[in-house]
């Protein structure tokens, strides 16, 4: 009996319990045994019987009783700490619901309580119809068979505990990552007809929350979210967390677009109530991403990666959005995937160039500078749109490897057209290069910069480098550091993009800034524009009370470049003057350049 009971789980519990019930019921000469389970809801389920009943009434009286309207037998059982004897006589209300379930007029039973931890389990009945008693040799072999289906049970309920802790969320109780990836798996493998709906759900800015009131709130905002999201949902849809403030939704059944959609605004308005934390009223919205796809048609990794695709899309909008993934998303998204791919090899291999847009001196027009742009051209892709590759560069840790590539190439054809070109020709002339937040605050890259203007035999006048105000602002004391790094060499700093972040006076003023480069927003409808020419003044305005020099980006008609002459702004780069170019091109311009040079005092 105890090599049948052993190694039992759920799935196999019912032949296992019937095939030794029988062994019980012939070896006791009793009609017939059972074994029920109880549980922590104040019900007692029956788990087997034996000989099975051919009749089973709809629903089943001994199927699952609840112990709160149960009849005195079976109330009894719920906290049954000796074996249970009942007769025919005095069980009326017992023998009647045997009756119902079974059509036996009269029965004895002998129900023994099976025990963990001084509580009571669950129990092991034995009928026997008519009447029936029981010697002791007999109630201690009961016993000691209850003893075995007890340790049975306990070591069940430790498997299916470390199950549910292997597939549930810990904080929230939700299904994890892996019992979603079994879910999903589950429903691509049965390939229903129709369409399925997967929905990635993130909550917006819950770290600025998290720094105000700290995790262990941020923690119960969470568990608050996953509550509304169970309950805004069908209880059929399942609801998993990823992790973080990352949850998702897969519907049940075939689901259009449009429920899905409407179901992503349910949740949306669910979330967005108040939750009162720490004494205050808090609130958050959540972006939602909605992949719905055809499972026959549509792999694991293909399905997740669109939801995930469509919610990061959501949250790059301003968040509270609900964006679907499309046609359009996917043959974008299979770029920026084919792109991650080839990206570090591109780095590598030399697949990668350089192009250079002249900056000039808007009065006389000549160069006094180049800015370096990478190109990429790619063999089955085409040319790659460099927001494309560059943005994909930082969200893979490779910015910082191709901006150092590119800082290189730039200081190695600054010394290649000094050494090829007239004395004299590069007199006033800087090459900028671009460069990321990732190296902005890495701790090597001022050794990195000094290093490659030595190799290349340049000064630090002849460098100037760019870096965007949001990278200036987002990370203050690492920022400064490297920038007052970069100025002990001599470097040129220029704020990329001016006026389109949150860098304040105060930064302005702290941050070892030599130029501000107003971003080409402000300047393509300058002279038609009377807001343009509004924020453009005030720009100027502030550079000069700062001391700081002027780039002006995106110069394509005569009434821009005229406007910023007149505004007090003399250098500028944009198409009117000339589209980025090969090294050979820039090196004819530069031989035919006389003088021209912009300001850089703030260096001295």
């Amino acid at each position: 009996m105890a090599t049948s009971l052993m190694g039992v789980d759920s799935a196999g519990l019912r032949p296992a319990a019937e095939q030794v019930l029988r062994s019980l019921v012939q070896y006791f000469q009793v009609d017939l045994s059972f074994l029920r389970f109880h549980t922590a809801r104040r019900t007692t389920t029956l788990m087997a019987e034996w000989p099975p009943r051919e009749n089973i009434p709809d629903p089943d009286p001994l199927g699952v009783v609840e112990f709160a309207t149960a009849d005195p037998v079976f109330a009894a059982n719920e906290h049954l700490s000796d074996i249970m004897i009942v007769r025919p006589v005095g069980s009326d209300d017992y023998q009647k619901r045997v009756q119902q379930a079974a059509g036996v007029q009269s029965t004895s039973l002998a129900m023994v309580p099976l025990r963990q931890d001084g509580r009571t389990t669950g129990g092991l009945g034995f009928i026997k119809y008519g009447d029936r008693g029981w010697d002791d040799d007999e109630l201690r072999a009961l016993k000691t068979i209850a003893l075995l289906f007890a340790q049975m049970q306990g070591r069940m309920a430790a498997e299916e505990r470390l199950r549910h802790i292997a597939h549930h969320d810990e904080l929230t109780g939700l299904p994890n990552r892996r019992a979603l990836m079994e879910h999903l798996t589950g429903v691509l493998e049965d390939a229903e007809p129709g369409t399925r709906a997967l929905l990635f759900i993130d909550v917006d800015r819950l770290k600025a929350m998290n720094d105000f009131l700290g995790h262990e709130a941020g923690d119960r905002f969470i568990v608050e979210i996953a509550e509304r999201l169970r309950a805004a949902v069908d209880p059929a849809d399942v609801v998993a967390r990823l992790g973080g403030d990352e949850l998702v939704v897969s519907v049940a059944g075939t689901c259009s677009e449009a429920r899905a959609v409407a179901l992503a605004e349910r949740i949306q308005r669910a979330i967005a109530e108040p939750i009162q934390l720490g004494g205050q009223s808090l609130g958050r919205t959540v972006s939602v991403g909605i992949a719905v796809m055809e499972p026959a048609s549509v792999s694991l990794a293909q399905w997740l990666r669109s939801a995930d695709h469509a919610v990061l899309v959501a949250k790059k909008r301003g968040g509270n959005n609900v964006v679907v993934f499309t046609a359009e998303m996917e043959k974008r998204e299979q770029v920026r995937v084919a792109v991650e791919m080839n990206l570090l090899t591109a780095i590598r291999d030399g697949s990668l160039t350089v192009a250079y847009q002249p900056i000039v001196d808007l009065r006389t027009r000549i160069p006094v500078g180049v800015e370096t742009l990478v190109r990429w051209n790619h063999p089955t892709l085409g040319p790659v749109a460099p927001e494309l590759f560059v943005g994909v560069a930082e969200a893979t840790n490779l910015a910082g490897e191709l901006g150092d590539w590119v800082l290189g190439e730039a200081c190695k054809q600054f010394a290649t057209w000094r050494a090829e070109l007239p004395a004299g020709t590069m007199d006033g002339f800087a090459i900028s290069v671009n460069i990321s937040p990732v190296q902005l605050i890495a701790i090597d890259f001022v050794a990195t910069v000094a290093n490659t203007l030595e190799r290349y035999g340049l000064s630090g006048r002849d460098l100037i480098l760019e870096v965007t105000e949001h990278a200036v602002v987002s990370d203050d004391a690492a920022a400064r550091k490297t920038l007052h790094g970069l100025r002990s060499l001599g470097v040129c700093i220029a704020i990329d993009d001016f006026g389109t972040g949150y860098s304040s006076l105060a930064q302005l003023k702290a941050f070892p800034v030599n130029t501000l480069k107003i971003d080409r927003g402000f300047v393509l409808d300058l002279g038609h524009s009377t807001d343009d020419h509004a924020i453009v003044r005030s720009i100027i305005k502030l550079a000069e009370s700062f001391g700081l020099d002027l780039i002006a980006e995106g110069v394509e008609s005569e009434e821009a470049a005229a406007t910023l002459v007149e505004l007090g702004c003399r250098v500028a780069q944009g198409y009117l003057f000339s589209r980025p170019l090969p090294a050979e091109r820039v090196a004819s311009a530069l031989r035919t350049r006389t003088s021209g040079t912009y300001s850089r005092g703030a260096a001295s």
